[in-house]
């Protein structure tokens, strides 16, 4: 099996209209990385739109831990967003930092929280944890720790990100879900791309 065969094979007998949404889902995501590198507060609108079509394609395929994940992303993107715009005596109050001590511990609960929910999720609806589940339920406390780190411009959220999209990769071509694993390939570079300019303009 040739490249194109391995992302797009799964694609066959599959309706239009799915692969069509998670094309746009694709597009907006890759644009609301390449925003966030950018420091650009469009990462936050355009990345509702990419969580929001993802949800329902994950609603279709019965992905209900995936599906509840990105309405999480939904939701702390909208915190995000109101967190990048916030404004003080003229001045935005968000600038790029590196995390403390207290955030450092604050992110290690959450990680370790969003994967006991994670779990809760699974277990609850009666889906076994097989490893491609246990790798999503460590990715998704990695995604989740990391748009909190992002909505703070903490430097820091770009590791998460490289991490889990990293996980992401095989996760996503191994449930056929071929856009995606593409997708996260190109987030990898994305995230790699936006540490190095967010840690060139913190140490300018």
């Amino acid at each position: 099996m040739n490249v194109f065969d391995f992302f797009f094979e799964p694609y066959d007998g599959r309706s239009t209209l799915l692969i069509v949404l998670e094309a746009i889902a694709f597009v907006f995501g890759i644009a609301s990385v390449y925003l966030a590198k950018k420091e650009h507060i469009g990462v936050y609108p355009t990345g509702i739109v990419a969580t929001l079509i993802t949800m329902y394609l994950f609603f279709v395929d019965r992905l209900l831990g995936d599906m509840i994940m990105n309405a999480y992303y939904s939701i702390m993107s909208v915190y995000g967003w109101y967190e990048w715009s916030r404004v003080r005596d003229q001045q935005k109050v968000r600038h790029i930092s590196r995390v403390n001590e207290k955030e450092k511990r604050i992110a290690f609960v959450l990680i370790l929280v969003t994967m006991l929910v994670m779990y809760g999720v699974y277990r609850f609806t009666g889906t076994p944890i097989a490893s491609s589940n246990g790798i999503d339920i460590l990715s998704s406390g990695l995604f989740f720790t990391a748009m909190w780190l992002m909505a703070l411009k903490k430097l820091e959220n770009w590791t998460l990100w490289i991490i889990a999209n990293c996980i992401s990769v095989p996760l996503y071509a191994y449930r056929g879900w071929g856009m995606l694993s593409l997708q996260y390939v190109i987030f990898t570079v994305l995230a790699i791309q936006g540490y190095n300019q967010w840690k060139k303009s913190l140490d300018s």
